[in-house]
């Protein structure tokens, strides 16, 4: 994928993935899709019209979609693999877990790995911790993006997930070139120290929300990184953000 694609990709990052599909009630007026029709639809030969189904199932929840969807994780059509990647986003199954895994891992199209990273962190499934980790260290903006805030869904479920997970968003939150991904990291990590002991992860933790309320050239990361610092109540940061108040630094 060359610079200009990524960039396009992140010019939609501030909202849900789901918003980037329009909705096929949107498109056409008409009443919401009918699920036994998107059914079938899931099965055509047409690449269209499996894609429309899909897309329906971005909207529908529908346990018999599952086993179908799963099977288009691997349509040769990528649109066809986009929709349904948020398809299973919000038809969540733990038997979805591990081939979405497995197309993070080989897809090479960044929209399909962007819908990928959301679909696993609304499955709330441990499996996912490591891939999401690695996607936040190597992929794209817009993958690395999502995969903050997946880390934030699946970690908080176990205490040793959550001192996987704190290292990998603190780097991001240090050194990611891209505002809106240290912005979600700054959001994650927040999510995560209040699950946390007051302990080293949790103080080191603090310690990079503070640095980047002080230092992060970006107003919007700052922010982020301020209200972290509220919703956990840290003592130490909530200090920080009274002198610099009233210094009239934020």
């Amino acid at each position: 994928m060359t610079k200009n694609d990524e960039l396009g990709m992140i010019e939609a990052e501030f909202s849900s993935p789901l918003d980037q599909i329009d909705s096929v009630e949107s498109e056409s007026h008409i009443p919401p899709p009918d699920p036994e029709r998107m059914l079938e639809l899931l099965e055509s030969d047409q690449a269209s019209d499996r894609m429309l189904a899909a897309r329906a199932f971005c909207e529908l929840k529908e346990r018999r979609s599952i086993p179908l969807l799963i099977e288009l994780l691997n349509d040769v059509c990528p649109l066809v693999r986009v929709s349904t990647t948020y398809a299973l986003g919000r038809n969540t199954d733990p038997s979805a877990v591990e081939p979405l895994i497995g197309l993070l891992a080989t897809d090479f199209n960044g929209y399909v790995r962007k819908g990928i990273v959301w679909a696993l962190g609304n499955s709330k499934d441990r499996r996912a911790l490591r891939p999401l980790i690695h996607a936040l260290k190597t992929d794209i903006s817009a993958v690395r993006l999502w995969a903050a805030s997946g880390l934030a869904q699946i970690a908080p479920i176990n205490y040793e997930d959550i001192i996987a997970a704190i290292p990998p968003l603190i780097q991001g939150l240090r050194r990611d070139e891209i505002a809106a991904v240290r912005s979600n990291c700054a959001w994650a990590i927040g999510q995560l120290c209040r699950e946390l002991p007051s302990n080293v992860i949790y103080a080191t933790a603090i310690d990079a929300l503070i640095e980047s309320l002080v230092e992060d050239d970006d107003f919007g990361v700052k922010d982020d990184a301020r209200s972290a610092i509220l919703k956990v109540g840290d003592p130490r940061g909530l200090q920080m953000i009274e002198e610099l108040e009233f210094e009239g630094l934020i």
